[in-house]
């Protein structure tokens, strides 16, 4: 953890994980003040259909997660895929945002596509202009997923072959 949320000088202590995503410059609108929290990136997410509940589900690694859960939601809800294929369907992310973690790097227009993304897919995306870099078959898109059938009650889940140790259970 250490590593990722160094000993700030000035202060003498690390802002741990989450604090970090304060900025020290006063001028940045995550200054680091009183009565502020920090811009997180820990988005669990719940929906409905038809106002009762249907799926939840939430994907760790910082600031891919959103666009990880994007993808995810859009395979079940447009795409019809099961949880099961939604979470195994390969991911792409942006690093074109700075990031919200010490150093705060940003790769201004590029794109990381996992492996099973179809040559055909990046080649149109460098067309189109994005820095394309092929990412290892299955390192993105690390979701986990619940959902209730609101008719008939039965209760499925999915998680992500990509993570070490990722279960899903329902009770």
């Amino acid at each position: 953890m250490l590593p990722a949320s160094p000993v700030i000088p000035a202060l003498g202590f690390s802002l741990g994980a989450r604090g970090q995503m304060f900025s020290l410059d006063a001028r940045h609108p995550n200054c680091l003040e009183p009565l502020k929290r920090p811009r997180t990136t820990l988005t669990p997410t719940p929906a409905t259909r038809d106002g009762k509940p249907f799926l939840a589900f939430g994907s760790p690694r910082g600031d891919f997660q959103d666009q990880w859960a994007q993808q995810f939601f859009l395979n079940v809800t447009e795409f019809g895929m099961s949880l099961h294929e939604a979470v195994e369907a390969p991911t792409f992310w942006t690093t074109d945002f700075p990031s919200s973690f010490f150093p705060r790097a940003a790769e201004p227009g590029t794109v990381y596509a996992e492996g099973r993304i179809g040559a055909s897919v990046r080649s149109a995306l460098r067309a189109l202009g994005h820095l394309v870099n092929e990412a290892g078959a299955w390192t993105g898109g690390n979701t986990l997923a619940a959902s209730v059938d609101p008719l008939t009650g039965v209760l499925s889940g999915a998680a992500s072959p990509r993570m070490d140790a990722a279960y899903a259970a329902a009770f």
